[in-house]
């Protein structure tokens, strides 16, 4: 094994970041450092990218479409489930054999799975550095210091970083719609999920840095942001300097939609126990926050929520949904759905299926369980139902969410939206595909509008997946 060191870095004053080599897009081009970025896993790992992006462009480092151009890769990694670590156990098997070919090649490893897995990644002949989810800002000190021979490491985790003075490096292809992190880390622990132990405690980000990027996006022609969190409902921030100055999230949701009224504004993720009613109101109240919630359940039953330590029950969980649907009949609701959790009977398995039908949601992410190592359900509850059960339940969960999903888009028909252009369907460049306030994506003909524009569209036929329609005069 090589030998490797690990870097202790002082805490950095936040300074805000404005020198010549950022811009709301990539830096590319001949002549600088070649660095390729692959990103797993949610929107947060997206935006950390853009966040490494920005960092490294100053020490030289310029975007490239491919691992084959680059001198540097990065992989940007998530440790939710089993499948996503093992996908980036074979990108790792291919890398090496990149770097046989191609000497002074420099491959590191970022993110979640840096940090839970980072003296097995290390053992890699392909990984030259791993660096946690807190320890971004060190990336060009840890490269400078692989000219020493040594493998480089940092992944201690923090009580305050949030990179806020930072303004990302957009990645994303369109220009219409982006994420910008509000919040870091998660206090939930819930049993079976590995974030806190890989992502640290909760720390909210200064609300005038947020609405700094938001504003800067939306100047830059960005119609859409996506305020992300692992729990966005937690957000609370005080002011260091005057403890009596508090913004909430529902404070923070009307600061944003207040910069202008065409500029949407998403969140996500939302904590059943944590969703308030001011959040809700401020959503009823400001036009330009969009109409959709993702509120995970993950199960029906109240016996497996107790397992997952969720801290709330079915009813209550059905309250909020309530709730929703009182201040904003128009809301749409998703979810994620666990199948096959730690003791899951048949009963809490047909639970699931009714809290499904009973909210009808317009879409779901559904999984089977994967235990992860070193959480309280991997250390406390047997992994003990069959595979070919887990397989059936979730492909009875996936069936019935094509059911629910139809059955959503089907009421519909006939209704008027207004759709933000994301760019072409994936079918014809004679028609154009974006999304309504409810998150649900619309196709149409492309007419004279280009991406970015606001349409209107009148819903005529749809798919589980899509709606489809034409525009319309309002």
């Amino acid at each position: 094994m090589q030998s490797y060191k690990k870097a202790i870095f002082a805490p950095i004053k936040l300074i805000i970041m404005t020198n010549k080599y950022h811009s709301v897009k990539p830096i590319t081009g001949a002549g600088e450092k070649r660095l390729f970025i692959e990103t797993y896993g949610c929107q947060m790992n997206v935006n950390d990218s853009e966040v490494v992006l920005s960092i490294l462009q100053p020490a030289g480092y310029a975007l490239c479409e491919s691992y084959k151009d680059a001198d540097l890769i990065l992989i940007n990694t998530c440790s939710i489930r089993d499948n996503a670590e093992q996908r980036i156990w074979g990108r790792l098997d291919l890398f090496r054999l990149e770097k046989i070919k191609r000497k002074g090649l420099r491959v590191g490893i970022l993110g979640c799975m840096a940090e839970r897995l980072k003296d097995e990644l290390l053992t890699h002949t392909a990984v030259d550095l791993v660096a946690g989810p807190d320890s971004y800002r060190s990336l060009p000190s840890l490269l400078e210091s692989l000219d020493s021979g040594s493998k480089q490491i940092n992944t201690l985790l923090s009580q305050e970083e949030t990179y806020a003075d930072i303004s990302p490096v957009r990645m994303d292809k369109n220009g219409v719609s982006s994420f910008i992190s509000i919040m870091r880390g998660c206090n939930n622990m819930c049993s079976y999920c590995v974030v806190p132990y890989v992502r640290g405690g909760e720390r909210s980000r200064d609300p005038r840095s947020i609405e700094r990027e938001a504003r800067e996006l939306f100047e830059n022609g960005y119609k859409e942001v996506t305020l992300l969190g692992q729990n966005v409902d937690s957000y609370h921030w005080i002011n260091p300097d005057n403890p009596t100055e508090v913004t909430t999230f529902s404070m923070l949701l009307e600061m944003i939609a207040l910069i202008n009224p065409a500029l949407r504004v998403r969140f996500s993720t939302s904590h059943p126990k944590d969703m308030s009613d001011s959040v809700l109101y401020t959503m009823a109240m400001y036009s330009n926050i969009c109409k959709h919630i993702h509120l995970p359940v993950q199960s029906g039953s109240d016996a497996m929520l107790l397992k997952m330590n969720r801290k709330y029950t079915r009813a209550e969980y059905l309250g909020r949904v309530a709730k929703i649907r009182e201040i904003m009949p128009d809301c749409s609701i998703s979810t994620d759905i666990i199948a096959g959790f730690s003791g899951e009977s048949e009963e809490d398995h047909l639970d699931t299926l009714s809290v499904m039908r009973e909210v009808g949601y317009y879409t779901a992410f559904m999984f089977q369980y994967s235990e992860r190592p070193n959480t309280k359900a991997a250390r406390r509850y047997p992994d003990d139902v069959p595979a070919e059960v887990k397989g059936r339940r979730l492909d009875e969960v996936i069936k019935l969410q094509k059911e629910l999903s139809l059955a959503n888009n089907k009421a519909d028909l006939g209704k008027e939206f207004e759709v933000l252009v994301e760019g072409f369907s994936k079918k014809s460049k004679a028609e154009l595909t974006g999304r309504t306030q409810q998150n649900k994506v619309v196709v149409f003909p492309a007419g004279d509008h280009k991406t970015g524009d606001y349409v209107w569209v009148k819903v005529e036929s749809c798919t589980s997946a899509t709606l489809i329609g034409k525009e319309i005069t309002r």
